[in-house]
C-alpha cells in the first residue's frame, strides 16, 4: 500500500492520487477525523486495508460486519474502507445504515467476529469515523489501535486475495426485534423519544412501541444537518428540549439518544436530568435484587454511592471503578463477568440475559423501562429521590499540555499513594482507597472522593470531586485540597471552569 502522506492538499492532484492520513486521529479506543483536512477517502481507504491487515496478523477470522450513520458522507466513507477491507482478503457483510450497537448485534447474529462501524457519533458535521473491533463484544483499546496506527502511516498494509462483498438485506428488522424482545411492559408508559434528527429516529420509536410504550417522538425525522442541535443526551440544548417536552405532554420520562444510538440520556417525569451514574445506580439496585451478590463496573468519574448504598450491600452486589472510556468498561465489564457496566457519559453495557455486553442506548433504554414496570406505583422522579445525597462538581479540566500531562499527573498520583500510604487524610478524613487505573481518584471515609485524570483527547486535566455532606463541603474539597495541590505544579495552567 502507498504510505499516506500528512501534507497532502484538497483541490490538488496529490488529494486525488495519495492517500492523506493524519496521525491524531488514532485516538485510544476509536479512530476520528475532519474529513477532507485530516483525512480523504484514500486514506480510509489505506485504513480498511491496514485493518485487514491487522486481522490476519492476529489470526482472527477475517470476517467483518460494516455499517454506516447518517451523515451525508458516511456512505461514501464506508465505500472507501470496504474497498480497503476488499483488497486485504477481507468478506464483508455491509449492514447498510445502522447504529453502533446494530454492528455490534451483528457480530453475534451473523457470525461474525469483527466488525468496523463507520460514524461519527455525536460530534459536529465534517467529523467522521469508526469503531472498530475484532472479538464481541469487545472494541479496541489502545494496544490495537497502536498497533493499527503503525500500520496504517507506515504503508505496512497487504494486498491479499479472497475478498468478498455480501450486502445483508433487512438486518435493521432483525435488530429492532432482538432490542425489543428484551422488555415486554405491563405498564402503560408515555415515553419521550428524543433522537436530535440523529440515526436512532429511524429505530428508536419502534423498538419503544414495540416493548409496549406510548411514544411521542422529538426530533425523529433524519436530517444529517442537524436543525435543531447535535444528537447528544449530554448537551445542554437536546436536555432543555428533552424536559420541555416532557412538560408540555405529561410524559413518564423523555429518553434521548445520540447520533450513533450507543448512549442514552433520561429526563424524568418532573422534566429534571437524572445523569447517567445516578441512573446505572438506579438499574444496579433494581437488577441486583434480581441478581444477588451481582458485580457492577463504572467508570471512575461516576458517583460514590456505588460503594456506600445500603441496598446494593444487602444484595451481596460488588462494584468495581474502572478507566473511564466505552472500551475499557466494555473490556472490564466483560473480563470479571459483571452483571453491568456504567459510564457516566451515558454508555450502559448489560449482559447475560440484558444484552449481549456492548454499548446500547435502545437496551439501556428498555432496562430503564423494565424498572419502571417492576415499581408500578412509583415514578422515576420517586425513584431517584430514594437514592442518598450526593454533591457532585461538574467536570472540570485545567490546560496541560499533551507532552507534558500525563507526566505531571504521574506525581500527583504519587503524592496521593504516599498519602494514603502514611496513614494521611483529607479535609479530616481517612483515604481508605486510591484507585489508580487512569490517573487518581481518592476514597474518604465517608464516600466523599477527588478524582484527577488526564483527557484522553484534550491537552488538559480532568477533575471531578463529590461529597456525601454538603455542596459546602463539595466545594472545600476543590478549592482546599485539589486546587492548592495542582497549583504546585506550573506546568498545570488555568482551569475551564471552577465551582
Amino acid at each position: 500500500m502507498q504510505k499516506p502522506r500528512q501534507d497532502v492538499r484538497p483541490n490538488t492532484a496529490e488529494y486525488e492520487t495519495l492517500p492523506l492520513v493524519k496521525p491524531t486521529g488514532f485516538r485510544e479506543y476509536d479512530a476520528r477525523w475532519i474529513l477532507e483536512k485530516e483525512i480523504n477517502l484514500l486514506g480510509i481507504q489505506a485504513l480498511g486495508l491496514g485493518l485487514a491487515t491487522y486481522v490476519h496478523e492476529i489470526g482472527q477470522t477475517p470476517k467483518i460486519a460494516v455499517g454506516h450513520d447518517f451523515r451525508g458522507y458516511s456512505l461514501s466513507v464506508k465505500q472507501a474502507l470496504i474497498l480497503g477491507l476488499l483488497e486485504g482478503g477481507m468478506e464483508v457483510l455491509d449492514i447498510g445504515l445502522a447504529l453502533s450497537p446494530m454492528a455490534y448485534y451483528a457480530q453475534f447474529a451473523l457470525d461474525c467476529p469483527c466488525v468496523a462501524m463507520v460514524t461519527a457519533s455525536h460530534n459536529e458535521n465534517g467529523w467522521t469515523g469508526v469503531k472498530m473491533g475484532a472479538q464481541a463484544p469487545l472494541t479496541f483499546g489502545p494496544d490495537e489501535m497502536g498497533r493499527l496506527k503503525e500500520i496504517v502511516l507506515n504503508g505496512q498494509g497487504l494486498a491479499r486475495p479472497g475478498g468478498r462483498l455480501e450486502r445483508v438485506e433487512g438486518f435493521r428488522d432483525t435488530y429492532i426485534k432482538d432490542v425489543a424482545s428484551k422488555v415486554k411492559l405491563s405498564r402503560p408508559l408515555k415515553v419521550v423519544a428524543a433522537c436530535g434528527n440523529g440515526t436512532a429516529g429511524a429505530f428508536a420509536p419502534e423498538v419503544l412501541r414495540l416493548m409496549g410504550a406510548e411514544v411521542i417522538e422529538m426530533d425523529t425525522d433524519l436530517d444529517y444537518t442537524f436543525p435543531k442541535y447535535n444528537p447528544n443526551p449530554e448537551d445542554h440544548a437536546m436536555l432543555v428540549q428533552m424536559a420541555a417536552k416532557v412538560k408540555e405532554t405529561g410524559a413518564d420520562l423523555a429518553l434521548g439518544f445520540d447520533g450513533d444510538g450507543d448512549r442514552c440520556g433520561v429526563v424524568d417525569d418532573t422534566g429534571e436530568e437524572i445523569f447517567a451514574d445516578k441512573i446505572g445506580l438506579m438499574l444496579a439496585r433494581d437488577l441486583s435484587a434480581l441478581h444477588p451478590n451481582a458485580t457492577f463496573v463504572v467508570d471512575v468519574k461516576s458517583t460514590g454511592l456505588y460503594k456506600t448504598d445500603e441496598v446494593l450491600k444487602a444484595n451481596g452486589a460488588t462494584t468495581v471503578y474502572w478507566k473511564t472510556g466505552h472500551s475499557y468498561i466494555k473490556r472490564k465489564t466483560a473480563e470479571l463477568g459483571a452483571l453491568a457496566g456504567f459510564e457516566k457519559s451515558g454508555h450502559f453495557f448489560l449482559s447475560g440475559d440484558l444484552g449481549h455486553g456492548y454499548d446500547d442506548g435502545l437496551v439501556a433504554a428498555g432496562a430503564v423501562l423494565a424498572m419502571l414496570d417492576r415499581n408500578p406505583g412509583k415514578s422515576l422522579s420517586e425513584l431517584k429521590s430514594a437514592l442518598p445525597d450526593a454533591w457532585t462538581s461538574l467536570t472540570m479540566s485545567p490546560h496541560c499540555d499533551d507532552e507534558l500531562k500525563y507526566g505531571v499527573l504521574a506525581k500527583i498520583v504519587k503524592e496521593y499513594e504516599d498519602l494514603a500510604a502514611s496513614g494521611g487524610s483529607i479535609l479530616g478524613r481517612r483515604i481508605v482507597e486510591a484507585i489508580t487505573v487512569n490517573g487518581v481518584r481518592v476514597h474518604l471515609e465517608d464516600g466523599s472522593w477527588v478524582l484527577i485524570r488526564a483527557s484522553s483527547n484534550k491537552p488538559e486535566l480532568v477533575v471531578v470531586v463529590e461529597s456525601m455532606r454538603s455542596a459546602d463541603d463539595m466545594r472545600d474539597l476543590f478549592r482546599k485540597e485539589v486546587k492548592p495541590r495542582l497549583a504546585a505544579h506550573p506546568e498545570i495552567g488555568a482551569f475551564n471552569q471552577e465551582i
